[in-house]
């Protein structure tokens, strides 16, 4: 068992084991973890009558977001241009392995603020609906694979930035096909940290930019680099069952079977509002996952994927395998007595969004995602925005604000 120890301890210890003169370099995320210690600290000695949950929203509410770690270590912040097509934005957040960007107003001037110099957020997720509603559209036109990715190109962001406020303004126009297109943007997550989204943008009210995004992946990995620390082993060493996960039972996990359409299983993600559905076979067990963002393999112009419309799930994973080596569409998984640091590490090392819990016959049992085991650690007060969003967009049912 990995020993537990306080900030201090850490770098004593780091001192002690390196040559004269020499310095750790700790992760930026560690660093975040550390000064969480140090709060966590003071907290023990100033307000003790606090609960472990009140303790940990203290020590993460006193850490300016602009100490979080910036995406790809430091590197600079990609941005899509206004006048990119939906083809370029999926092949740029394709090659960098990002879900979303903010999308930079090729119009605005050098002086203007954040607020006109960004027309929204792209989303992977958002231009995957968006394809759906196509292939919706195109089911009695016999549109193959390579025309409905041709589509792609034929749409600009900031076409889709117009037709999404469009259908902000009316819910008439959200309704039909072409408000679809509204999708494709991410709103700013007024309530509950990614409640809507999987990431946050963090703004440099100065510079007039987003310096930063936030994502899910980056909140958990940050918690992976705390392993040792104290407050993080208080919590982390407590089972899954022990902190009420998974929240999303058997009963309500949508899953598909190997012999269904694969287009069932996007059709499902977006009707059911989830990132993904675990595919099984006959005896009910998982042998694969879709994610909403592997509609990209959809648009492939081999054969195999032309008549995309009657390929089964299974044909789709075998396929997305063959050609891009998707090792992502496996599942993991993990068992209710497993520790939510166990689980963590897990998910950080497979850079998954989601993992499920089986039973010990090796049946499904649950899920968990990034989300739910954020929404474990931390959790806004009432009131916490008081007025702030009051008549800018609507609230969530959920919303505690």
């Amino acid at each position: 068992m990995q020993a537990v120890r306080t900030r201090a301890e850490q770098r004593g210890a780091e001192a002690e084991a390196t040559p004269h003169g020499s310095a750790r370099s700790w992760s930026p995320e560690a660093e975040i973890g550390m000064r969480v210690e140090d709060i966590w600290d003071s907290l023990d000695v100033q307000q003790r009558q606090l609960s472990h949950g009140d303790k940990l929203n203290s020590c993460f509410d006193s850490i300016p977001v602009a100490s979080f770690p910036h995406a790809f270590d430091g590197a600079q912040l990609v941005e899509i241009p206004s006048d990119a097509t939906l083809a370029e934005a999926v092949d740029i957040l394709s090659r960098n392995r990002i879900i979303s960007a903010p999308v930079r107003n090729v119009d605005a001037p050098e002086d203007a603020s954040w607020i006109d110099r960004y027309i929204g957020i792209v989303e992977f997720p958002g231009i995957a609906v968006w394809l759906l509603h196509q292939s919706e559209a195109a089911a009695t036109a016999e549109v193959g694979a390579d025309e409905l990715a041709a589509k792609l190109g034929t749409v600009t962001l900031e076409g889709a930035a117009a037709a999404a406020a469009a259908a902000a303004v009316t819910s008439k126009a959200a309704a039909e096909p072409e408000g679809a297109i509204a999708e494709v943007f991410g709103a700013l997550p007024s309530s509950d940290l990614f409640n809507k989204t999987k990431s946050l943008p963090v703004v440099d009210i100065g510079e007039g930019t987003i310096s930063n995004i936030i994502t899910q992946a980056a909140v958990v990995h940050m918690l992976s680099e705390c392993v040792g620390l104290h407050w993080f082993e208080e919590w982390g060493t407590k089972t899954l069952s022990e902190i009420g996960l998974p929240i999303m039972r058997l009963s309500k996990i949508v899953k598909v079977r190997e012999d269904e359409p694969a287009l069932k299983a996007f059709r499902l993600m977006r009707r059911k509002g989830v990132g993904g559905i675990p595919v099984v076979d006959d005896s009910g067990r998982a042998v694969g996952s879709i994610m909403i963002k592997d509609v990209k393999h959809l648009l492939t112009a081999s054969e195999t994927n032309r008549d995309y419309r009657t390929l089964t799930a299974k044909e789709f994973i075998a396929n997305a395998r063959q050609s891009s080596g998707e090792r992502q569409m496996s599942i993991i998984t993990c068992k209710r007595g497993d520790s939510v640091k166990d689980i963590i590490l897990k998910l950080d090392a497979e850079k998954r969004q989601r993992i499920y819990v089986i039973n010990e016959e090796g049946n499904l049992d649950g899920l968990i995602t990034l989300r739910d085991i954020i929404a474990k650690l931390v959790y806004e007060p009432p009131g916490y925005f008081g007025d702030f969003f009051n008549g800018v967009i609507p609230l969530p049912s959920n919303s505690r604000v």
